[in-house]
């Protein structure tokens, strides 16, 4: 399954509604699963992002279903990065000319 790293930023409702965060994650990890997905990790972070989510799915159709529904709640703004294992790295470096 191709794994995603997720970059989150508060919006101002996000900030406003911070003590309802812990439910949305739960909301989230359910919402990965029902797609076919997984939630590998997720943390708070201080610095330029506020959380940072690395989650698999099915696809990048799913995947960008969910980030569009996370969007849609309003609560965060994401940047969302496809990953590739140090597996998949060496295969696609092998075979290059």
């Amino acid at each position: 399954m191709p794994t995603y790293v997720i970059l989150m930023n508060l919006t101002e409702q996000g900030i406003k509604n911070i003590k309802g965060a812990p439910e949305r994650i739960d909301m989230f990890t359910k919402a990965l699963g029902a797609a076919g997905g997984r939630l590998i990790g997720f943390y708070s972070t201080m610095g330029q992002y506020d959380y940072v989510a690395i989650a698999e799915g099915p696809g990048d159709e799913a995947a960008m279903t969910q980030l569009l529904a996370i969007g849609m709640a309003g609560n965060v703004r994401t940047t969302t990065l496809k990953a590739f294992s140090k597996e998949e790295f060496v295969k696609i470096v092998k075979g290059l000319p």
